[in-house]
């Protein structure tokens, strides 16, 4: 188990209790780390309401990722109260809810441009911004979320699916480029979760039985699961992890059929 004590982190994507991005931040909080959690408009409740439950209370802070203002405004407080960071967990992905529901040759111009500025772009501006406050600390880690419709077609993903793709390219060009900082990139390319995202994906529970009957493992997976993941490559047990998508799908990902 790898010891966050005296890590400091950003936990960016928290809606829920159910987003995968909590049971990170539950997973890093427990083992010691002292976190900023950010949230976006609606959520501001949820995310207050939650951070309650966290051993040390974490800074919560408003961003909308797809604001570069809102972005220097988050760094900005967390140089002022933290002084430096170890890591950044880019949870942070949308499409508009009619791109998942039409043909995908009917994704429109504008719907395709939110996807990939929201549910991409935005790690490549957070990363720009994270790392000042971890050259302070000796390097740092940062994980964003993927999924397996990347490389696949799964019904109803459409647009995300294409963005997920751009987000892995992202991660590999990231690490690439921030490695010599010390500083590493990642991803997790979860298996399907009941998250408030995953609410917008018509036919979920469909795909979330095709899991059960196919995956080595017979089973999906949990979002406590993803957050030990993470806390690998946040720590220091992955410190030569870098430029990685881990796959954590109970094995879907290995079958053919």
């Amino acid at each position: 188990m790898s010891d966050f004590s005296g890590k400091l982190g950003l936990i960016v994507g928290v809606a829920n209790k159910r987003s995968i991005a909590w049971a990170i931040a539950q997973a890093t909080a427990q083992r010691g780390a002292r976190l900023a959690l950010t949230y976006q408009g609606r959520f501001e409740e949820h995310v207050n309401e939650l951070s309650q439950g966290l051993g040390e209370s974490p800074l919560v802070l408003p961003c909308d990722v797809g604001s570069d203002d809102d972005i220097a405004a988050v760094y900005s407080r967390i140089e002022q109260e933290f002084g430096g960071l170890d890591f950044v967990v880019h949870g942070a992905a949308f499409a508009p809810r009619e791109e998942l529901s039409v043909p995908f040759s009917q994704t429109t111009r504008d719907g395709f441009r939110v996807a990939l500025d929201i549910s991409t772009y935005s790690l490549i501006a957070l990363t720009r911004g994270a790392l000042p406050l971890m050259e302070r600390r000796g390097g740092g880690s940062i994980v964003t979320l993927t999924y397996l419709g990347s490389d696949r077609v799964f019904p109803n993903y459409n647009v995300m699916g294409v963005a997920k793709a751009a987000l892995e390219s992202t991660v590999r060009y990231l690490a690439a480029d921030v490695g010599p900082r010390n500083v590493r990139v990642n991803a997790i390319s979860a298996g399907p979760i009941k998250t408030l995202a995953a609410s917008g994906i018509a036919g979920f529970s469909n795909i979330l039985g095709v899991y059960r009957d196919r995956a080595p493992l017979r089973r999906t997976v949990e979002a406590s699961e993803v957050g030990e993941a993470a806390a690998f490559l946040l720590g220091d047990a992955g410190r030569a992890v870098t430029g990685e998508v881990l796959m954590v799908d109970a094995g879907f990902h290995a079958v053919g059929m």
